[in-house]
């Protein structure tokens, strides 16, 4: 296939996967579905960055189609649901959802793993202190996939939330499932411990209500975040005018 046949039909096969959310209230509702699943389950969040690696990482879109739930995350997915002539829901980003879900799992067994020290630590205090967890495992972002899933059988925990980001948690996510003697909810956060953890600052709630907080995060990361949403924003939107010129054909 050329390159715009792959852009459409990988985008396409995601999209059709991502569960829209239309109130808070259904939102956490699914918290509580999630949190009384059974079996080892995936949940990753598709955002435009997302949408950008797809294209060119075969396994990373694999691994998102694997997953047994995808939900819609920012702005510009947003904006690219309406394009389409779609209705894109809540923004079910992971830094606001993820909290949630570590609330209804209180009093349960829950790994951290990803970032690093001391803003692990902290993120563990943090969620056993506020959302009432029994934290079992906290371990860095940068282990093998072997040792991660080692892990699960060690500790068995019933809530995993990995902060490696895209695309290392993915697929480390899809392998620990597949392998899993128990039957954890493994959820794909992002940059959800560092933040947690006080590594990182959130945007003021009044930025993040207009859409901005990529901005803000730009602003205060600009080295690390320059390529994901400098180049990243406009080749996205770009794409996204392809996929809507391609579907409309």
């Amino acid at each position: 296939m050329n390159a715009p046949t792959v852009l459409y039909a990988r985008w396409e096969q995601v999209l059709n996967r991502i569960r829209t959310v239309d109130s808070e209230a259904e939102a956490a509702a699914l918290a509580e579905e999630l949190a009384a699943g059974p079996g080892a389950r995936m949940l990753a969040f598709v955002n435009a960055h997302a949408m950008n690696s797809v294209v060119g990482d075969y396994d990373f879109y694999k691994a998102l189609c694997d997953a047994d739930l995808l939900l819609r995350d920012g702005s510009g997915m947003a904006m690219l649901y309406r394009m389409l002539g779609g209705v894109p829901g809540l923004n079910m980003n992971g830094t606001d959802f993820i909290p949630q879900l570590l609330a209804a799992y209180r009093g349960r067994r829950v790994a951290l793993w990803g970032t690093t020290e001391p803003y692990l630590s902290a993120a563990a205090a943090r969620c056993e202190a506020e959302f009432g967890v029994e934290v079992v495992s906290c371990e860095n972002g940068f282990q093998s996939t072997a040792y991660y899933c080692e892990q699960v059988h060690e500790t068995r925990p019933e809530l995993i939330v990995l902060g490696m980001g895209m695309p290392k948690q993915e697929l480390v996510a899809g392998l620990m499932r597949s392998t899993a003697v128990c039957a954890p909810l493994i959820v794909c956060g992002g940059a959800i411990l560092d933040f947690l953890g006080g590594k990182v600052e959130r945007a003021p709630r009044w930025v993040r209500r207009l859409g901005g907080e990529w901005v803000y995060r730009l602003v205060r990361e600009p080295k690390r975040l320059f390529h994901r949403y400098v180049i990243g924003n406009p080749l996205f939107l770009l794409r996204a005018w392809r996929c809507r010129t391609a579907g409309a054909r």
